[in-house]
């Protein structure tokens, strides 16, 4: 079991998945070790969380469309439900050239957030 400083990465597996849906857009670039995420100016629009589950960060239009198509849900993690993000079904993130256009989905909506100022350490 992980301790308090030593955070539980996400399957193997998922991982590799995830790898998979965004080398299909090479201006993405994956960050991120324990928690892989993609993000633009500052601003987060996917993370695969530590239980393997994807969160996409969509538009409200496009969380309704994918909420409805795929049957899923918003995505609740760290005791809060997420509101822009949606868990994809496991069964979807399987499915790579589906899960393309969504990615990219998300990616233009990232553009469309302002930017966030990186934080000092």
């Amino acid at each position: 079991m992980p301790t308090k400083t030593e955070k539980k990465a996400a399957p193997t597996e998922k991982v590799a998945l995830y790898d998979k849906l965004i080398a299909t857009i090479p201006e993405i670039e994956r960050k991120g070790s324990t928690v892989p995420y993609t993000s633009l100016n500052g601003n987060m629009f996917s993370y695969l969380h530590n239980d393997g589950t994807l969160a996409l960060r969509l538009s409200e239009k496009d969380r309704a469309d994918f909420i409805k198509k795929h049957s899923a849900e918003l995505m609740q993690a760290y005791g809060i439900v997420q509101k822009e993000y949606i868990a994809v079904p496991e069964k979807v993130l399987a499915d790579t050239k589906e899960m393309e256009k969504y990615l990219k989905l998300s990616f233009e909506y990232a553009k469309t957030l302002k930017s966030k100022p990186a934080k000092k350490k």
